[in-house]
């Protein structure tokens, strides 16, 4: 027999109002039919970044729809990079996902999420909240090398999550005062993570790359179209599709 304590945790544990059944989860459990079984699957970035809808249209892919998230960011006590980035990439996926639940045109939408930041040494650097920040991190960034981690998050339409994690090293030559505080200038910094954009003026910094170029722009694309293609979004056939659109 349970205890009375038992037995009321068990009754302040009830929901009195029973959660509702979200229209995505009412179409994972059914078969397609009708316009349903004609159409394309669809794509949710939950990303507003410019760079990666750029890097995703490189490989033909576009996002029916972008869902950023506003979730914290900040690391926890004791954080690694590889962690944080993939709690962070699957928070904002998940956010996402939660967003569209009930919308009749992408509920049943693939979502893909990403959270890159830069590391060096004990130090994690997202993007600089100000030009003072920005400055002491390309300060110890300076002539030394530093890891890009991308945290990726795909969830599909029957809500299994796909996460995945790249490491990119990158070596900056050591930088003149006159080189930081006139990349400052250029703010070419804000909303970058570590401060910088590789594709960009800071190109001419790095002496040294190993691993996904594309991850230290923002997206790394490899890794990217080998999850999609593995969760039977159809990528190549949107490269068919342009093939046969080309003139002869």
């Amino acid at each position: 027999m349970n205890s009375p304590k038992a037995a009321l945790l068990s009754v302040l544990g009830r929901s009195e109002t029973p959660q509702r059944e979200t229209l995505r989860h009412a179409r994972a459990r059914t078969k397609p039919v009708g316009r349903r079984q004609e159409l394309r699957p669809r794509l949710v970035l939950a990303s507003a970044s410019p760079r990666r809808l750029m890097l995703l249209s490189q490989v033909g892919v576009n996002p029916d729809a972008l869902r950023p998230a506003s979730i914290d960011e900040t690391p926890k006590r004791g954080e690694m990079p590889r962690s944080l980035v993939t709690r962070l990439a699957r928070a904002k996926a998940e956010a996402a996902r939660d967003l569209i639940a009930n919308d009749k045109d992408i509920a049943e939408a693939y979502v893909l999420a990403a959270d890159t930041v830069v590391s060096s040494g004990r130090n994690i650097f997202g993007k600089p909240k100000s030009v003072e920040e920005a400055l002491a991190t390309l300060q110890k960034l300076s002539g030394r090398s530093h890891r890009v981690y991308t945290g990726l998050c795909l969830i599909t339409p029957d809500d299994r999550v796909r996460l995945k994690v790249i490491d990119t090293r990158v070596r900056f030559k050591r930088l003149s005062k006159e080189e930081m505080q006139s990349y400052l200038a250029s703010r070419e910094w804000r909303g970058k993570a570590g401060g910088y954009a590789i594709q960009g003026l800071a190109g001419c910094f790095v002496q040294k790359l190993v691993g996904s170029y594309t991850n230290v722009v923002g997206l790394p694309l490899t890794e990217v179209v080998g999850m999609l293609v593995a969760e039977g979004f159809p990528i190549h056939f949107n490269w068919l599709k342009a093939g046969e659109a080309e003139p002869e």
